[in-house]
């Protein structure tokens, strides 16, 4: 635990972050609804390890015992999501108060242990009442998830002093809609794109609805990724332009500008875009990223092959193609480790946007690795975490020398969890969880982050 970092400003916010289907579990208790999420994983093959996610690390129950470990860490955040369903069971109506009641504990547990409650009110799990509707491809949903916003914070916005609408917009539009590797499961290709619009009005419908029941400090998750093309041809060049402009550029740009970044691309939207436009723009608080690897994109070698990174096939018949990350370490997912990424993607990205803008927070960065107990001594010495955090904060800090306004870094995950259609193979956690025992363990790299966070106050 060796693996030291620059100093960083007083009052920058140290986290951790977690999602509801992901570590709550119970998801038939106190009438919550299913998911999008709970049915995707009941269909034959769609988690590789044949797993789900009912109880997963069952925080539900065991919210005190997981709030007493992110104190002894010394965060001054947790970034959650609630789970829509579990508030409202159709996702919309009546409202479950038993669900609305648990993140009112686990809300007044986090302050009581001094640590921030930053909600996230989409994580991916988005109600199957709402899904069997047509989900993100129906404007219904958008309008729905407003008045969802309004309920929980009309309970916990006193309470609350940051809010995220949506996360990662992007990953549900391309791997839910787009490819079917993730609910609901569609492969739509480029027919998924109303689901990107409609996540993006959701956004700013939410943002109202949350200004409107007194929340302050609203910002949003968006992934983000530096592209690389995968050679100087004008066709890999193309190509990663195209991708750049798909998975960053179409989900930054309309809340950052006010506009599509292609005029083509925003006559594919459906519904009125332009007024739409005004809502999704209305001005942030602050903006969150999160950060995990640089891509290498290029043209299709060949019509006849797919295209795969990190466990995720493309089909084949796109006009881009996932290229290796040379020269780099790896992950246990597969996914590459450059740290230097981070102080790129920021970088270019107050370059692209300037004054528009807003404070930054790093929402997620994180690593799988999967070390488990030492079998003599328990101690779980998982040195390449430390490492790869060492190194993004040591970029980080990069960044922020150049001008880049940061204020705040969460650390995916707090715990080991349900990893989506990876089921429980992979590992992010600070700390390791035994899915047969539901035991919690507090990994070398959690002592390694509580000693960070000390040195930073």
């Amino acid at each position: 635990m060796t693996a030291s970092v620059p100093p960083f400003p007083a009052g920058f916010l140290w986290g951790v972050s977690a999602s509801a289907f992901q570590i709550e579990g119970s998801t038939t208790a106190d009438g919550r609804g299913p998911s999008s999420w709970d049915a995707f994983a009941k269909e034959p093959g769609r988690i590789k390890d044949g797993s789900h996610a009912d109880v997963a690390t069952d925080h539900y129950r065991r919210y005190r015992e997981d709030v007493a470990l992110m104190a002894g860490l010394g965060v001054g955040a947790y970034r959650f999501s609630v789970s829509w369903s579990r508030v409202l069971p159709d996702g919309h109506g009546q409202v479950n108060r038993a669900g609305l009641d648990f993140y009112d504990r686990l809300v007044d547990a986090l302050c009581t242990a001094g640590i921030a409650p930053v909600p996230t009110l989409f994580h991916w799990d988005t109600p199957l009442a709402l899904e069997e509707k047509g989900g993100w491809l129906s404007r219904d949903t958008a309008e729905r998830f407003a008045s969802y916003a309004a309920v929980v914070a009309e309970r916990l916005a006193d309470r609350v002093p940051m809010w995220i609408t949506i996360n990662e917009p992007a990953e549900v539009t391309l791997l839910g809609y787009g490819i079917g590797e993730h609910a609901p499961g569609k492969g739509l290709v480029f027919d998924a794109l109303p689901a990107a619009h409609h996540q993006l009005l959701a956004h700013g419908l939410g943002v109202q609805a949350l200004r409107a029941a007194g929340a302050r400090q609203i910002g949003i998750a968006a992934s983000h990724s530096p592209v690389r093309a995968a050679s100087d041809s004008a066709e890999d060049r193309g190509a990663a332009e195209l991708y750049d402009l798909l998975t960053n550029r179409l989900f930054a740009d309309p809340v950052l500008t006010g506009a599509y970044p292609d005029p083509g691309l925003a006559s594919m939207l459906p519904g009125p875009v332009a007024e739409d436009l005004k809502a999704i723009s209305a001005p942030l608080d602050w903006y969150g990223i999160n950060y995990y690897n640089p891509m290498v994109v290029g043209a299709p070698q060949s019509s006849a092959t797919a295209s795969g990174f990190g466990g995720i096939e493309l089909p084949a018949g796109l006009p881009f193609a996932f290229r290796p990350v040379e020269g780099c370490e790896q992950t246990d997912f597969g996914w590459p480790v450059v740290p230097d990424g981070l102080r790129e993607l920021l970088v270019s990205l107050r370059g692209r946007y300037g004054d528009r803008l807003p404070p930054l927070y790093i929402t997620e960065n994180g690593c799988s690795y999967g070390d488990g107990p030492d079998p003599v001594t328990g101690r779980i010495a998982d040195a390449r975490r430390i490492a790869y955090h060492a190194g993004h904060l040591e970029a980080l800090h990069r960044a922020m020398a150049q001008g880049v306004d940061v204020r705040g870094y969460f650390i995916w995950s707090i715990l080991d969890n349900f990893e989506w259609a990876e089921g429980y193979r992979q590992r992010f956690g600070l700390v390791h969880v035994d899915y047969d025992t539901l035991e919690r363990t507090p990994k070398d790299s959690y002592a390694w982050y509580h000693d960070v966070i000390k040195g930073g106050r």
